[in-house]
């Protein structure tokens, strides 16, 4: 019985051990997160006018995971869903668009997606609606 159960494990190890062997490398990924330049807080924005997001492109990873941006507009802790540009190069260092009509307020950023997230400080959106 000593045999059997020796014997057992061994197979058992040997198994294991090949799936140890054939587990793919994962490839290291460099997140790319640049600083957002504009708006700054204090920025004010008016619904209608064409704004432009900057941010810093000084220090870009060699090799950086997704090269396609989007910005998106956070009002408080929220992500909206309202997409203010997209489908572009995270190397141009900026993008531009029309501000949408939304609710004013002065607890708005903008989320800049490419690799990872990273939002503006917070500014003020003025429209003809409010509360």
């Amino acid at each position: 019985m000593n045999i059997n159960l020796f014997a057992f494990f061994l197979a058992f190890l040997t198994l294991l051990g090949s799936f140890v062997v054939q587990a793919t490398p994962v490839e290291k990924r460099d997140v790319y997160v640049p600083p957002i330049l504009t708006p700054t807080a204090g920025t004010v924005w008016t619904a209608g006018e064409t704004q432009t997001v900057t941010w810093d492109t000084s220090n870009p990873p060699k090799q950086i995971t997704n090269r396609i941006g989007m910005i998106m507009l956070r009002k408080g802790d929220l992500i909206t869903p309202l997409v203010l540009a997209g489908n572009f190069d995270i190397l141009q260092g900026k993008a531009s668009f029309k501000v949408p009509t939304v609710i004013s307020g002065n607890d708005y950023s903008v989320v800049l997606f490419g690799d990872s997230g990273n939002f503006s400080p917070q500014f003020t959106i003025k429209s003809q609606f409010s509360f």
